[in-house]
């Protein structure tokens, strides 16, 4: 259908260019309801449910990480635990993904669709003033939530070993009855290996400890486990790591959205559908990879490493996949462009702009942005209907070459093709990346000490909780806070960002993320310089011990039992 006149709202008609003498008079707006102390009130406790519903979220899955990561471990067998943690996090990181589609699809609705107007309303998904129904998503999740907790109730308090772990646990209880009835607990009567496989066994089977132990004892365990110089290496590694992960998750489809000029649900399906399955990838393999060659600590170091250091290679190409900001009248100004009110100098004085607000237009042909049609000195309005869609141009454009018309909404970026370019880079970074995951986690199990080895874990999340996924948000939040060129105004405080610089945006958001990558980086090398010097010092006291005993042998004679000779 062809393109036909509407009535216009009162809202469209003040976006219009319209004579001085025309305009209705404004009502004061630090008056209005808007900006009232009783809204303001109102606002702050949807705040506050937020912050609760994310604290109970986070109590809830306690359970799952970091308990469950002990659970796993103590009750598999030593060569299939690497796998069963690296599906336990690939599960895990399969809710991001579907939660990022899910919320893909529920921002193409309306915020309001249960107060819509029967006619509809000519907003588009990429207009900057779509609001999508971002609460749909966390009702879905949290019904899917309750049904998942209902097998829990249905666990048991302890779950059997696997069979060689069973017939292990056996062999120990049996020695040590054996060895207490016979009196021979001498350590230097048994054999170095079978005493610590026996301690080890009888450490697994330790009775819990009752509270006021638990909290005598805790201060002594964990300036242990935190004066451990792997696990400190291996946790700050991770909160690099994560920081990167909370700085992506939180403000990448905003990246996005602003840099190529997609919609925020187009935004939301790349991530989910690119990003997230490459990290599920990622870290499968590496458990797959600790497992199938039965990986060390050293090699699980040079495999965090390697995994780092390529993760950090392939974030280079990011610093140069974008475009500058286009020309923004009476905002940005591009190098030898005129826009339309410096070609026409007296275009916009018959009218009166309110300067609060928002109905962006494009001029096609110059690739300049005009805040409000009244900017551009249009005067009129039509819709130009189709089977799925309706599209609104402005005529009559006294700023426009030609008159116009004009499309409603904001310019596209004129590097939108580089969108699957870089989100291809940016997945491929975190399969790497998530690469490390399990052999990190593998670190810090055999490192410490097994009855250490729940707390350790619990210290690890809280670390992680409190250096990486707390502040890092707000550190990237306020790196791209400061690359904001207009700021809209809302009851006489700043608002929200209209317009950035997309250089600067680029630069610093790419910028921090390859600063806690090389982070992440410097640690993993700590952590094999360490492991190296280790494996030096043991070799060197193997070396010592060897030497003495073949000097014990020689003096001891053929007339020596063997049994005296040992170590």
């Amino acid at each position: 259908m062809g393109p036909r006149i509407v009535d216009m709202p009162q809202d469209f008609e003040a976006s219009l260019c319209q004579p001085t003498t025309s305009v209705p008079a404004p009502t004061p707006a630090p008056s209005n309801s808007s900006c009232s102390s009783y809204t303001e009130a109102q606002h702050l406790a949807v705040v506050g449910i937020m912050f609760t519903a994310q604290t109970l979220l986070g109590v809830g899955a306690v359970p799952i990480q970091p308990f469950g990561i002990s659970y796993i471990d103590d009750f598999a067998h030593n060569s299939n635990s690497p796998l069963y943690l690296g599906i336990l996090f690939a599960v895990t990181m399969m809710g991001p993904g579907l939660a990022y589609g899910l919320g893909g699809l529920m921002l193409r609705l309306y915020v309001d669709i249960d107060r819509m107007p029967e006619g509809g309303i000519s907003l588009t998904s990429k207009d900057p003033r779509w609001v999508g129904a971002w609460w749909l998503g966390f009702l879905v999740s949290a019904g899917a939530v309750a049904l998942a907790a209902v097998p829990y109730f249905f666990f048991p308090r302890e779950m059997p070993k696997e069979k060689h772990e069973l017939r292990f646990r056996q062999r120990a209880l049996a020695a040590a009855a054996s060895s207490v009835s016979k009196g021979e607990d001498s350590p230097a009567e048994q054999n170095p290996g079978e005493s610590q496989e026996k301690q080890d066994g009888l450490t697994q089977i330790a009775p819990d400890l009752t509270v006021i132990q638990f909290i005598k004892v805790f201060p002594r365990v964990l300036l242990r486990t935190l004066r451990h110089p792997i696990f400190l290496l291996v946790v700050l590694s991770q909160v690099c790591m994560s920081s990167t992960v909370a700085g992506m998750a939180t403000f990448l489809p905003k990246f996005l959205e602003r840099q190529f000029s997609v919609t925020a649900s187009y935004a939301n399906l790349l991530i989910g559908c690119l990003s997230i399955p490459s990290a599920i990838v990622g870290i499968v393999v590496g458990g797959i990879l600790v497992k199938r060659f039965h990986l060390g600590p050293m090699r699980c170091g040079a495999l965090c490493l390697l995994g780092a250091l390529f993760c950090l290679l392939l974030s280079l190409p990011l610093f140069f996949m974008g475009c500058s900001t286009h020309e923004i009248a009476g905002i940005t100004r591009q190098p030898g462009n005129l826009p339309g009110p410096d070609l026409f100098p007296a275009c916009t004085e018959p009218c009166s702009c309110p300067l609060d607000d928002f109905n962006p237009v494009c001029d096609p042909r110059t690739h300049v942005e005009y805040l409000t049609p009244c900017q551009a000195g249009c005067t009129g309005r039509l819709v130009q209907e189709a089977l799925d869609k309706s599209q609104v141009f402005y005529t009559n454009c006294s700023c426009v070459v030609g008159g116009g018309p004009v499309p409603a909404g904001a310019c596209d970026s004129a590097c939108s093709h580089l969108v699957l370019p870089f989100m291809l880079l940016v997945s491929l970074g975190a399969a790497l990346a998530s690469l490390t995951h399990t052999p990190s986690f593998i670190l810090i199990l055999r490192g410490v000490k097994k009855e250490d080895k729940t707390l350790a874990v619990g210290i690890q999340f809280m670390l992680l909780r409190v250096l990486a996924w707390m502040p890092s948000p707000v550190l990237h939040g306020s790196a791209i806070d400061t690359t904001c060129v207009h700021w809209a105004q809302s009851c006489g405080r700043r608002a929200v960002c209209r317009y950035y610089d997309h250089d600067l945006l680029r630069n610093r958001f790419v910028g921090l993320q390859f600063f806690f990558k090389m982070g992440s980086l410097a640690c993993f090398a700590l952590i094999l310089v360490i492991l190296r010097q280790q494996d030096k010092e043991e070799g060197t006291q193997v070396t010592v011990s060897t030497s003495g005993l073949q000097q014990q042998l020689l003096a001891s004679g053929p007339g020596k039992k063997p049994e005296e000779s040992r170590v």
